[in-house]
């Protein structure tokens, strides 16, 4: 892996709408394949990353071989960071991505910024918990674009850099789940799919209505708009 890292230039280009992290010290930008392992488990938790461009997933592997995604990371966002000295899951790019690679000390003497950074990935670990808590399956995936076109700087056509598959072991449901709440949404106009990857938010109102179902709520009472599956 270091085998292909670069010394980064002055600057790095990022799309307009992407703030560079403003970390002290030294960093370097590697490009990764599609696919690539960027860390592992176990690894020694002694650098930080944001993604340049393209997008990674981190996930860990059950008892019984199956993996959970706990989280994607797109352009401008930063990860790696961990309370142990060890990585607890792995992080992959999904397709070509372009990272900055910081040293972690360095970083660590600036804890205001590393707090922050800290505070914000665990906000986006509980609203996960949230979403993957609703028993329908059309509430996660509407949470699931909504939460992506908010980080996208609320665009309403969202470009998935990652797989039907991906969203389903992030969203804890079958692929086939994942693609009928999609068909579901379309064929109540709420979106459009121009392309497997693109999706058009028709609109975006209901789509967020769905995010607020009262909660918690019995399987007898489940009676959302656009029904579950």
């Amino acid at each position: 892996m270091y085998a292909t890292f670069k010394p980064a230039a002055q600057s790095v280009a990022m799309p307009e709408n992407v703030a560079r992290a403003q970390f002290p010290g030294a960093h370097l930008v590697v490009t990764y394949k599609g696919g690539r392992l960027i860390y592992a488990e176990g690894d020694s938790v002694d650098k930080c990353y944001q993604v340049c461009a393209g997008a990674v997933r981190v996930y860990g592997l059950i008892s019984d071989g199956r993996r959970q995604v706990v989280s994607f990371h797109l352009a401008g966002e930063t990860f790696g960071f961990e309370a142990a000295s060890k990585h607890r899951f792995f992080a992959e790019a999904i397709g070509e991505t372009r990272i900055i690679v910081f040293a972690r000390h360095p970083i660590q003497e600036h804890s205001p910024e590393l707090l922050a950074l800290a505070l914000g990935g665990m906000k986006r670990a509980q609203e996960h918990l949230l979403v993957i808590g609703r028993q329908c399956a059309v509430e996660r995936v509407a949470a699931f674009l909504v939460d992506l076109s908010n980080r996208l700087g609320g665009v309403r056509q969202v470009r998935l850099p990652m797989s039907r598959q991906d969203i389903a072991d992030y969203l804890a449901l079958t692929i086939e789940s994942v693609s009928r709440a999609m068909t579901e949404l379309k064929e109540r106009k709420v979106i459009a799919l121009r392309h497997v990857r693109t999706v058009d938010i028709i609109k975006p109102n209901a789509l967020r209505s769905l995010c607020h179902q009262a909660a918690p709520r019995t399987r007898a009472s489940i009676t959302p708009a656009l029904g579950c599956l």
